[in-house]
């Protein structure tokens, strides 16, 4: 077994030690996909399934993001990190080890709410493999992302970057529409990758929308999800080598 699977084997043990934290990660996005619902439903046209789920996965997302900054933040404090830099394992394979089984949570748990999604009369005209694609890119995004903010910030300081994230999350359009908000919302939210991916996985689910319609948006999300990789396995480079 390589040194990445065996540091991705005992993160997916810390995941499952920390039950409350998975459940919270898990239940959280689901419970508030329900209450919307339940409440909403299709008195709201942005309350639909179809156009709220996403929204909803995107949310899930960032807490997947602040379980894997918080574990990475943990050992660096600990001096378990440290330690496991003095192993042969290079940087590439310490951001695989760390982030791949936080990414497997990520795409259970957007696989989860869609189901749940359907049962409210969620629907997708277009191609489901694009969807899945757009979500898969943002899922690798986000833990990149908490690869970067666990790598660099302290345990307390990544619960403030949680709240930052989560806020841009939510105003990228994450449960309104940003077009009829206009103004400085829609212009933070063209130039960051959250109303992208919202945009492409909605037109192809309610619009049908092939993926020469969603190029633009792609591109986006894609740009930024090879950026945050890219700086993730950066910033562990320069912790190899102080």
């Amino acid at each position: 077994m390589s040194g990445s699977s065996q540091l991705a084997k005992r993160n997916v043990k810390e995941v499952v030690r920390d039950p409350l934290s998975l459940g919270i990660a898990l239940a959280l996005p689901l419970a508030l996909l329900v209450t919307l619902q339940a409440l909403g439903g299709d008195s709201a046209p942005f309350l639909t399934a179809t156009l709220l789920t996403p929204g909803i996965v995107l949310f899930g997302f960032v807490m997947v993001m602040f379980s894997s900054a918080m574990i990475l933040s943990r050992d660096r404090e600990t001096a378990l990190l440290a330690r496991l830099l003095t192993t042969p394992l290079r940087s590439r394979e310490f951001v695989s080890g760390y982030s791949l089984p936080y990414v497997g949570l990520a795409i259970g748990q957007a696989a989860v709410l869609f189901g749940v999604g359907a049962v409210f009369g969620l629907e997708i005209d277009g191609s489901v493999a694009l969807v899945a694609f757009v979500f898969a890119l943002m899922a690798v995004f986000y833990v990149a992302l908490g690869m970067i903010l666990g790598s660099t910030l302290t345990v307390a300081q990544t619960s403030g970057a949680y709240a930052a994230v989560l806020l841009l999350t939510i105003f990228g359009g994450a449960w309104f529409d940003l077009e009829e908000i206009g103004g400085v919302f829609l212009t933070i939210g063209d130039i960051l990758p959250f109303k992208h991916a919202l945009d492409a996985a909605r037109a192809v689910m309610a619009d049908g929308a092939g993926i020469g319609d969603i190029a633009d948006d792609l591109v986006w999300v894609g740009g930024y999800t090879v950026a945050a990789v890219a700086l993730a396995v950066i910033v562990f480079q320069r912790r190899m080598s102080e």
